[in-house]
């Protein structure tokens, strides 16, 4: 028999121990795996998110709830802010580009922003298919919503009330699908995009009991949230504070509350990472335990190959190779395992319209996950190894069995 099928029947000799050892080195990886794939995904979500912002204004309120409402839409807004901000802020000789939010519908739980063909341009994202909308009450859909909802550019749907998915619907004011969006794995995926006028037109038909009352509504239009690009690097120094010295408004910067925010993660995350290094070194223990005992009694067998002309170095790749077989067997478990769970997380995201995780993606920092995982075997098999290699013939076969 060859050296793989040899050690892989001394090694499934004592399934339980086998399948102990297995298990260790699978969860692992599997946990390894997970925090690498999920981690990586999120990082790369985020920071394409953040491409192009320098600045989020909205009304007085938590910083990081603007940041998390604006960018990532993943929160409800701290308000609204007069329409004359817009204008106010593109006046500034230091502002590049004012995109103007307005939020407040969704379409079966995915959200309908109100802004400009700029948004568009701030992530460099192209029409699949259509065009961009240029009247009230057209919209253009992201990738993820045109697939899961399955509209097309001519169809027509009615927004809901509020950004959850049980919201009273404007059957009177629908919107019309005028195109929708190449995927770019950003937050454009999953919005319904249309003009700030759409947003308004929606809800000041649903609010005004009269003409006067419309009248009102139109003098008194509001929109969420202003992402800011500046036009020199002076404006992240003045800009934020002129606008936090304005009465209705606050600043917020992206780079400073998304690097809070990973400080906040990465206390867990480094923790659960830790807690995978002890499961693997936890294994690595448990391998080198079972081939010691294994090598010790199978010390008469070892003594016969040996006096049958197999070399030392036969039996000391013998020993490797099953731990090398674990290393296989554990690798193979915990990746499908890691990144499974993967894809199960972002299914569970994907009902909540939140970020898009998937299983299929591949980290270069789990290639050296799988190196650690063979060096970890070899190590672990190196002094039972040794022990094969010095096994001393003559004392083993002249001792009775």
């Amino acid at each position: 028999m060859n050296l793989p099928g040899l050690a892989w029947r001394f090694l499934w000799a004592r399934p339980l121990v086998a399948a102990l050892n297995l298990a260790l080195l699978a969860l692992g990886v599997a946990a390894m795996a997970f925090l690498l794939t999920v981690g990586s995904q999120v990082d790369r979500s985020l920071q394409r998110d953040l491409a192009g912002i320098d600045l989020v204004v909205g009304a007085k309120g938590s910083p990081m709830q603007l940041i998390l409402a604006g960018v990532f839409h993943l929160d409800v807004p701290t308000g609204n802010v007069p329409l004359a901000a817009v204008d106010k802020l593109r006046a500034q000789p230091l502002v590049a580009r004012v995109v103007p939010l307005a939020l407040g519908d969704s379409l079966r739980g995915y959200r309908i922003v109100g802004t400009s063909p700029d948004y568009l341009d701030l992530y460099r994202v192209q029409l699949a298919q259509g065009r961009v909308w240029s009247a009230p009450l057209e919209a253009v859909l992201g990738d993820q919503v045109a697939r899961e909802l399955g509209l097309r550019p001519g169809e027509r749907f009615a927004g809901s009330h509020g950004l959850g998915r049980d919201g009273e619907a404007h059957e009177g004011t629908p919107y019309t699908v005028v195109g929708y969006l190449q995927r770019c794995d950003c937050v454009l995926d999953r919005l319904v995009l249309t003009a700030v006028d759409s947003v308004w037109a929606v809800h000041e038909q649903a609010q005004a009991q009269d003409e006067e009352d419309l009248l009102v509504l139109r003098e008194e239009r509001e929109v969420t949230l202003m992402l800011i690009t500046y036009r020199s690097p002076l404006a992240a120094v003045t800009l934020p504070r002129w606008v936090n010295a304005q009465d209705a408004l606050q600043a917020a910067a992206p780079a400073v509350e998304s690097a809070r925010l990973f400080r906040m993660i990465g206390v867990g995350v480094d923790v659960l990472r830790g807690f995978a290094v002890l499961l693997l070194m936890v294994g690595g223990v448990s391998v080198f335990i079972a081939l010691l005992h294994a090598v010790r009694d199978r010390e008469p067998d070892l003594a016969m190959m040996r006096m049958l002309g197999a070399p030392p170095w036969r039996l000391a790749l013998l020993v490797g190779g099953e731990a090398l077989w674990l290393a296989v067997l554990g690798l193979a478990a915990g990746l499908l395992a890691g990144h499974g769970l993967t894809h199960l997380l972002g299914l569970m995201l994907a009902r909540d319209r939140s970020l898009a995780l998937h299983g299929a993606h591949w980290t270069p920092e789990e290639l050296w996950c799988i190196v650690g995982v063979f060096g970890l075997a070899l190590v672990a098999a190196a002094w039972p190894a040794w022990r094969a290699v010095r096994l001393d013939v003559t004392r083993l076969l002249q001792t009775p069995r």
